[in-house]
């Protein structure tokens, strides 16, 4: 893919993340899961994240806010009314009272094949053609793009401009 005012010169990889993106949520396919629930899709990406996560280990807010980047009081309005749906349960933890473990109820465990399956048909679409070892080349490159913007003393999240 090409710049359109100028055939030879790349996109900036910013861009083209951001093109990528775009064209995941447009396409809906890859970005609602479930579009006869009663979620919305960021619900539906949290709730994707719980399932899948818990099953390996306990999740608490805190991985949410890392995991998507976004802020503790955001992230505690989706998961009330994730809650509130009946998807999840907040539960102490005997270590900690204060920590609260985010528990998919019965409700969330019954779409967990659907969610397995919906990420099957969005990664063969996205992988489709690319042999794997360009695949796992595009993850490490990914991953540490990742890490450079997390050391970077710019904060690509934070627009605010000092005065």
């Amino acid at each position: 893919m090409q710049d359109t005012n100028n055939k030879n010169a790349p996109l900036e990889l910013g861009r083209l993340i951001h093109i990528l993106s775009c064209k995941m949520k447009c396409q809906n396919d890859c970005y609602t899961i479930l579009e006869d629930s009663d979620l919305t899709p960021v619900q539906q990406q949290l709730l994707k994240f719980i399932l899948l996560e818990s099953a390996h280990k306990p999740i608490f807010q805190r991985d949410i806010e890392e995991a998507f980047q976004i802020r503790r009081s955001t992230v505690t309005g989706i998961i009330k009314l994730i809650e509130q749906k009946g998807y999840i349960t907040r539960t102490s933890v005997e270590s900690d009272a204060r920590l609260k473990q985010l528990v998919p109820t019965e409700k969330a465990e019954a779409l967990r094949p659907r969610i397995v399956e919906h990420i099957k048909k969005c990664e063969a679409a996205l992988s489709a053609g690319i042999p794997d070892d360009k695949l796992h080349v595009c993850r490490e490159v990914l991953c540490q793009m990742l890490d450079n913007l997390a050391a970077s003393k710019c904060n690509c999240t934070d627009n605010k401009k000092e005065a």
